[in-house]
Order: C-alpha cells, then sequence, then structure tokens
C-alpha cells in the first residue's frame, strides 16, 4: 500500500513540475481502438494512448486515430479534420498504405512536394499541415509494425495475409523505411517499431487455430506453419484468446503489445 502511495505522489508531483503537453496521435485502427475498446471484442482492454497518459500525467492525447485510413486519406482531408494545434505530434500510419498497394515513392516526392500520389508525398503534405498548426512543436514519426494473417474479430470475411508476403511486389519494411527516411532528413524522432525484436512475426500470435487439411480436425498451427494451411471465414474464429501474442488478431495490437508502444512513445516523449 505504501509503494502504490509513494509512486501516486511521485506521479503528481511529476505532473505538478511538468507544464502541460498537448499530444496529438494521428494513426490508423492502432490509435482509433484506443478509445473503442468495445471494437475489439474486448481483447484490448487498454490502448496506448492511454497508458502513456497514464505514466506521463502532464500529457494530455486528443486521438486522430481514423479506422482503416491511409497516408492518402489523410493528405486529401487534412484540411477538414479539425486537428489541433499541439505540443507534440506522432504519425503512425503506413500498414494500410502497404495493404492497399500504394506507391512508396522516393525522397524527392517528399522534397518536391508532389502532391498525393505516394507515401513520401503524403508524408509532405501531412507535415506541411502540422507545422502550419504550430511550427515549434515536436513530430515524432512511429513506423508500421510487422503484421501477421489478419482476421478481423467482427467479421472473418475481413482479413489479410502478413507482411512475410510482398503486396504489389511491395514489403511492408519498405514502408517502413521511407518513413524512417522521413524522420532522418527532416531530424525526428522515429520510433521503429518494425525492427522491433519483440514484435517480430512469430510473436505477433502464440498459434492460429484451422482445420487440419488431412484429418479435418482443428489443430493449433504456429508460424510459420500457418501461412500454408487455409483459412476460410465460415470456420471458428482462428484466434481465441490464448492465441493472443502482441497482437490479437494478428494485425491491432493485445495490451501487451499497446504496452510496448506505450513504452516507446513514453521515452521519446520525456525530456520535451
Amino acid at each position: 500500500m505504501k509503494r502504490i502511495l509513494a509512486l501516486a505522489l511521485c506521479c503528481t508531483l511529476m505532473a505538478a513540475g511538468h507544464k502541460p503537453l498537448t499530444w496529438v496521435a494521428i494513426g490508423d485502427s492502432i490509435t482509433y481502438l484506443n478509445d473503442h475498446l468495445d471494437e475489439t471484442g474486448h481483447r484490448l482492454t487498454k490502448g496506448y494512448l492511454t497508458d502513456v497518459v497514464e505514466r506521463l500525467p502532464y500529457v494530455h492525447y486528443v486521438n486522430q486515430g481514423h479506422n482503416g485510413w491511409t497516408t492518402t486519406d489523410f493528405a486529401r482531408s487534412i484540411d477538414k479534420l479539425g486537428i489541433p494545434a499541439g505540443d507534440v505530434y506522432t504519425i503512425f500510419l503506413g500498414t494500410n498504405d502497404w495493404w492497399q498497394g500504394h506507391r512508396i515513392g522516393t525522397w524527392a516526392d517528399y522534397e518536391q512536394a508532389t502532391g498525393d500520389s505516394t507515401i513520401y508525398g503524403c508524408f509532405r503534405i501531412i507535415v506541411n499541415k502540422l507545422r502550419q498548426l504550430n511550427p515549434s512543436a515536436t513530430i515524432i514519426l512511429l513506423t508500421p509494425m510487422p503484421r501477421t494473417d489478419f482476421i478481423y474479430i467482427n467479421d472473418s470475411h475481413n482479413n489479410a495475409y502478413g507482411s512475410y508476403r510482398f503486396k504489389n511486389n511491395q514489403p511492408l519494411d519498405s514502408v517502413a523505411a521511407a518513413v524512417a527516411d522521413i524522420g532522418e532528413h527532416e531530424h525526428f524522432r522515429v520510433i521503429d517499431l518494425y525492427h522491433e525484436r519483440r514484435l517480430a512475426i512469430p510473436h505477433l500470435v502464440r498459434f492460429k487455430r484451422l482445420h487440419d487439411p488431412a484429418t479435418g480436425a482443428y489443430r493449433n498451427y504456429t508460424y510459420p506453419d500457418y501461412i500454408f494451411i487455409p483459412f476460410h471465414p465460415s470456420d471458428d474464429y482462428p484466434y481465441p484468446p490464448e492465441a493472443q501474442g502482441m497482437t490479437y488478431d494478428g494485425l491491432h495490437p493485445s495490451d501487451k503489445g499497446d504496452a510496448l508502444i506505450a513504452k516507446r512513445v513514453v521515452k521519446a516523449l520525456k525530456g520535451l
């Protein structure tokens, strides 16, 4: 009890001694789900935004996560979203761009502001808007994390293979490399989730429960064995609660995965 009280007092003193920071989190469903836990079947009980502000009480977040969105969606809607002026912005995008086969482009697309036809160009539009809102704000980029076979918990017809394969002849790590490249040129802090060993594909789910093609009985297959076994939407949901690892559905972080992301974000925010 004394330890809990001491921790609470420490957090209170830290919050009192630091001016409030407004953190605007721009992202896709991974960010969006922080405030929509019911859409995870309550597999997720605490998203990374909530976790961060619990650890840093002087930080207040604004959730600009949009389910299924890409950098293109943000670039084309950036002036309509009502994004507020913040002290710090995080941009956590790219996995949906990869799945939808969007062209990555090159640094020249960013440097020359060639528009929303490439991921590089879309990032330029987003960054320009954030600088317009607050020229002195800190911008932090998060690379997309690896993903394995995604099966939406509320509709098994919504599914996608993992980043162990290319999509539109592009690997997901090329999207992550583009994000890191922008960060390096712009001197932004980059949180590299793609190369975080604890988020590697074998750790995303413990197993995938599928029909054994030989017997028809359900079996728990681990990576990479499950990528060779077909899944049909009429089958039982392949990720029961005990299958979750760093994700609960192959794509979206579980409590454990979001806690890791929160820890990385907290480290980046400290000292701002």
